[in-house]
């Protein structure tokens, strides 16, 4: 007892001396063989992308466990490095010596490496791998498929790192062997998987399987921009964790039935840009945890909103160019926790629910670009205050704009322009205390001067005023705007006052004038010393460029539509003078007819705008410079695209790979159509790596296209209008990015170019006017160009029966085959292009009755079926349904009879009634990248329409066998432009109901067998700039107006019981005029054999009428109609006489 009680003491002292010795070791000594491994990995980093700055981060002199971004285990292991976002090049290998690490982040550098050479597999440990946005190429190794402890692996944005080093010709990372499906079989436990950007294209339908099988305690998938083709399968939906989902900028195409619409733990769901289509499930915008969904750029998906419930838990909401459309419910006011609401350039309408303007935790709000109408609602401190962006322009709103709106209190951007707003805007108070930043206001009914408040405005820095409806603006207004930066007037008459020069202007980096009625440059430019942006296009500015405007700061310069001329010799005699900064130069519409002198010294040039002037002779070498991206020389008078070296003839030099325009590694858009260039076409432009659009249209260039083995970013290739001939160069297949292909209008004798096929981004094929031959026949089968939308090859030589293969083109919008020599029915496959807009198969032998069954297609706008071998009656019209846009049909030439029935014009519903707003709309049948082009009789000669108003409206049925009373009910068609029904055999009175075609501009009603008098209605037709009434039988006098007066002798020649002015026969005199007796073998040979072969015709009549309702006999029938005409017009001649 005695000696356990003299132990006590030591074991307490013992204890204390532990407890303090184990207080003094360092929590996490680092090991020797985790140290040497870090030790290593300085050495062969370094702090750039040009290798030439050490790393140097940690101190050697102290542990290597507390290092900045290494983190160790209670027993030294290193378990944790994180280097990210250090700018840092060079190798890693010693990494893969700490075998006990878990967590490896490197994402944010330099490396531009691939991860071949890398042994993943000695980490099994790793939980945690993020190598984004640094630079990493080539193939995913497998080894890291390997490492089955990962929870999270990011890959993801290895582009971001070449843009921050500006290197745009950039290499990605790819899986391909292994494929997406072998690299994640072992990876189980991943919760968190980024690939954004890798290229999983290689049997990439079968990631989605993959996905859902394997990865099962998925919560966060994002795969942006992986060349992942649709559709989503459905299992996708049963990832039972599954909270985080991006998959932008894939083409997707469609979503599954019922997609996540069960998804209960789904939180964020991204997917711009992935060309759905269809129908978007409104379920998943009332799924309970939702909180953002992004479904941008997107144009072909439509959805509208239901009613939302109270519960909602969304804070973002982003459709911005959608096909979302309808009114948006007053519920939208029960999202209280929406911070972010974008719906622009959708199809939404009605008034914008005042509910929203009650949202408190909204910050912003963009509806641009959308139908909405009515009053803005009424927005106030109390309601929104957090409102920080407010975008409202491009909508029909009306109204007023109220004064309070600029008064809310954390708004910091506010744009309206483009609206019907009318009145002034009033002033508002405490501008000065106000946080707006940004302000873009006006549209051509706003009226009154602009508030003085808004020059109150301290914190403004974005001022864009738009309209004429102000007035003229005084410009030392803006003087007092000390914080201006960026300031845009369009169409406004801005007065420029010489008794300001004393004055200081705020120093901008923006400065757009264009359309302010400006004669000369604006002189207070000449202190703006940071000025980047310059725009004066479309002024009246005269004289020479002073140079004072050339600041070196500038890196865009508009001067165009502008006569101003340039020093001959530039820099202006100042030898330190340069515009390092200038990459973009637009000069279009200028009148220059040289290229100025100091483009040679504009080394850092990327973008060269030059078209529409009268520039002359061959472009001189110092033009091609190597930074150059973009040059558009369109419209010029230019001879040769390369100056002449010594010793070299005019004959080689545009094929030689020394030509100036071969050094041009990084040209991306060039332009130089519509000049006076001849001879072969550069070889080298089609091995230009970069080139995305060549256009060399409407020149003299002659032989063979180039090949294009090299060109794989080429996306348009437009050469129509030129010489050339051969064949079309099979290396065209090789350019797999290409969209649009115009070869039109040359000599190219080829058969039709399916092996095209293999371009599936192919959107525009025209091959018009060539020598194209043979049948349109694909003998596999499949279906063929799924993405084409405009398919024209009308002026060829092709032939035979149309391939139905081709007609499956789902997508079709613009079908031209005209002036070929098809034959056959037409394909009835055409019903299933349902997106068809165009169709003119005019000129061909086509042997069919009329296509009744193309009112399933419900946007055909044009049908064109002119001088084909169409025959029979026209019926089985569906009156409810029938053709809604139709606007130009010509069905002129053929071999139609029977009567116009009611239902026929019932059908053509588009030309009815036409509302006031769809008047005033200037819009053209096509897009933006291709406008359709379409022929048509129109008063009384063959017009050609280089593009098509959507207002257009014509009806051409001539030169028929058309019979009976043109029937009354024609009145419906309240829209025609155009009416033409001659050469048919139409009889009674010319219907008075006519005269409710107000819009009618042109009526031929001529060759056919009309009586009575012509209606005086007709006089109401105002608009009317084409009559033609000739070879009838109308009588009486022609009714005297100013309209009807307008016309000429011809307007009425053949009517031998006519009457009055123009015509020479006056109407008071007694009787009508006989023609004097003819000479009796002249008069009575020419009627008895006239009356003879009449009777035998008819005879011949009776006999093949049982025929004619089978297309025999068609022959003789308008044999007959001619024979009846020539006896009708001669004997007119003589009466007239």
């Amino acid at each position: 007892m005695k000696t356990l009680c003299s132990l006590i003491p030591l074991l307490f002292l013992s204890s204390c001396f532990l407890s303090l010795s184990q207080t003094h070791l360092p929590k996490h000594y680092c090991l020797d063989d985790q140290r040497s491994p870090l030790l290593q990995l300085q050495t062969h980093l370094y702090s750039n992308f040009t290798f030439s700055s050490k790393f140097e981060l940690w101190d050697l002199h102290t542990d290597c466990c507390s290092w900045e971004g290494v983190s160790c285990d209670s027993l030294g292991h290193v378990i944790g490095l994180d280097l990210s976002y250090r700018n840092l090049s060079g190798s890693f290998h010693s990494i893969f010596h700490l075998h006990h690490l878990r967590r490896l982040n490197l994402a944010g550098n330099n490396f531009n490496t691939t991860l071949l050479s890398y042994e993943f597999d000695k980490l099994p440990n790793l939980t945690h791998l993020n190598l984004s946005s640094s630079c990493f190429h080539g193939q995913i190794p497998m080894e890291i498929s390997y490492l089955t402890r990962l929870v999270s692996l990011d890959l993801s944005y290895q582009d971001d790192c070449y843009w921050r080093n500006a290197d745009y010709d950039f290499p990605t990372l790819k899986l391909e062997k292994p494929n997406f499906k072998t690299l994640m079989k072992n990876l189980k436990f991943l919760r968190q998987l980024y690939l954004d950007g890798v290229n999983i294209s290689t049997h990439s339908s079968k990631w989605c399987e993959t996905t859902s099988l394997v990865l099962s305690n998925l919560q966060v998938l994002s795969l942006s921009n992986c060349g992942l083709e649709g559709p989503l399968c459905s299992s996708l939906s049963r990832l039972p964790f599954l909270s985080k989902l991006v998959l932008d900028y894939n083409p997707i195409s469609y979503l599954p039935p019922n997609f996540l619409e069960n998804s209960s733990h789904l939180v964020s769901l991204s997917l711009v840009s992935c060309d759905l289509s269809g129908h978007f499930p409104t379920e998943i915008f009332l799924l309970p945890k939702i909180q953002s969904i992004d479904l941008s750029y997107n144009e072909k998906l439509m959805g509208q909103f239901s009613e939302f419930p109270s519960n909602n838990a969304l804070q973002s909401l982003s459709l911005s160019d959608t096909n979302f459309s309808g009114k948006l419910p007053e519920s939208i006011g029960n999202l209280k926790f929406l911070k972010d609401l974008t719906l622009d350039y959708c199809k939404f309408y009605g008034t914008i629910p005042w509910s929203v303007a009650n949202l408190s935790r909204l910050v912003k709000l963009d509806l641009s670009d959308n139908n909405f109408s009515g009053s803005i609602p009424p927005f106030h401190p109390f309601g929104v205050p957090n409102l920080a962006h407010l975008n409202l322009e491009s909508n029909k709103l009306s109204g007023s704009i109220h004064s309070s709106l600029f008064t809310l209190p954390s708004l910091r951007t506010l744009s309206l322009i483009e609206n019907q707003f009318v009145g002034k805007i009033d002033e508002f108070p405490n501008a000065s205390s106000s946080l707006i930043e940004g302000l873009h206001l006006g549209n051509e009914y706003l009226s009154g001067p602009i508030p003085k408040s808004i020059f109150q405005l301290r914190r403004l820095e974005e001022l864009y005023i738009y309209g004429n409806g102000f007035g003229s603006m005084k410009f030392s207004m803006f003087f007092q705007l000390n914080n201006l930066r960026f300031l845009s007037l369009f169409e406004i008459i801005l007065l420029i006052e010489s008794d300001n020069k004393s004055l200081t202007f705020p120093q901008l980096d923006t400065l757009y004038l264009s359309s302010c009625n400006l004669t000369e440059f604006p002189e207070f430019i000449k202190t703006q010393d940071k000025l980047v942006e310059l725009d004066l296009s479309n002024n009246h500015i005269q004289g020479v460029v002073p140079n004072w405007l050339w600041k070196s700061t500038l890196s865009w310069v508009d001067l165009s539509l502008n006569p101003i001329d340039f020093p001959k010799q530039f820099p202006f005699g100042d030898a330190n003078f340069s515009l390092p900064m200038l990459t973009e130069l637009r000069m279009g519409s200028c009148n220059i007819s040289a290229f100025p002198e100091f483009l040679k010294s504009l080394e850092n040039l990327k973008t060269l705008d030059l078209p529409n002037n009268t520039i002359s002779g061959a472009i001189p070498n110092w033009v091609w410079k190597k930074s150059l991206r973009d040059l558009n020389l369109a419209n010029n008078h230019l001879s040769s695209l390369d100056q002449l070296l010594p010793n070299q003839s005019s004959t080689s030099s545009q094929g030689s790979p020394t030509a100036a325009i071969c050094n041009m590694s990084k040209l991306r858009y060039f332009d130089a159509s519509y000049n006076n260039l001849s001879g072969l076409i550069p070889n080298c432009l089609g091995n230009m790596s970069a080139l995305t659009l060549l256009n060399l249209q409407g020149n003299n260039f002659s032989g063979a296209l180039p090949e294009f083995s090299k060109a794989n970013q080429l996306q348009f290739l437009i050469v129509s209008d030129n010489r050339l001939e051969r064949k079309l160069p099979r290396s065209l297949a090789k350019c797999t990015q290409l969209e649009y292909l115009d070869v039109g209008d040359n000599m190219i004798h080829d058969a039709f170019p399916f092996w095209l096929e293999e371009l599936t981004a192919l959107t525009v094929l025209i091959l018009r006017k060539n020598k194209f031959y043979g049948r349109i026949k694909y003998f596999k089968n499949k279906v063929v160009f799924p993405t084409l939308d405009v398919l024209d090859i009308a002026s060829n030589e092709f032939s035979g029966e149309l391939s139905i293969n081709l007609f499956q083109a789902t997508q079709l919008r613009s079908l031209k085959i005209g002036m070929n020599k098809l034959e056959g029915k037409l394909p009835r496959a055409l019903a299933s292009c349902t997106k068809l807009e165009v169709l003119d198969l005019g000129n061909n032998m086509i042997h069919d009755t009329f296509p009744f069954w193309l009112q399933k297609l419900p946007s055909l706008k044009v049908l064109i079926l002119r001088a084909n071998k169409f025959y029979d009656r026209i019926t089985e019209f569906d009156v409810e349904s029938g053709f809604p846009k139709l606007r130009i049909l010509d069905i002129a030439s053929n071999n139609f009879s029977g009567n116009l029935s009611i239902q026929f014009l019932q059908s053509l519903k588009a030309m009815m009634q036409m509302t006031g707003e769809d008047k005033a709309k200037l819009e053209y049948i096509g897009d933006n990248y291709y406008q359709d082009s379409v022929t048509i009789f129109n008063k009384g000669i063959e017009m050609f329409y280089e593009k098509v108003l959507t207002i257009l409206t014509c009806l051409d049925l001539s030169n028929n066998s058309f019979h009976g009373r043109i029937p009354e009910g024609i009145q419906i068609l309240m829209s025609l432009k155009v009416l033409n029904l001659s050469h048919n055999s139409f009889s009674g009175e010319i219907p008075s109901a006519l005269d409710n075609l107000k819009d009618l501009e042109s009526l031929d009603l001529s060759q056919n067998n009309l009586s009575g008098k012509i209606p005086p209605q007709l006089a109401s037709l105002t608009f009317l700039e084409a009559l033609n009434l000739s070879y009838n039988q109308l009588e009486g006098s022609i009714p005297q107006s100013n309209q009807l007066n307008t016309f000429s002798n011809d307007s009425y020649i053949g009517n031998p019981k006519l009457c009055g002015l123009p015509l020479s026969r006056k109407c008071n005199e007694v009787g009508l005029p006989m023609p004097p007796p003819p000479e009796e073998d002249e008069e009575d040979s020419w009627l008895d054999a006239m009356s003879t072969l009449q009777i035998i015709l008819k005879s011949c009549f009776k006999i093949t009428r049982l025929y004619l309702k089978q297309g025999v006999g068609c022959k003789i029938r308008r044999y007959l109609k001619q024979i009846k005409l020539k006896q009708r017009s001669i004997t007119n001649n003589i009466l007239d006489s």
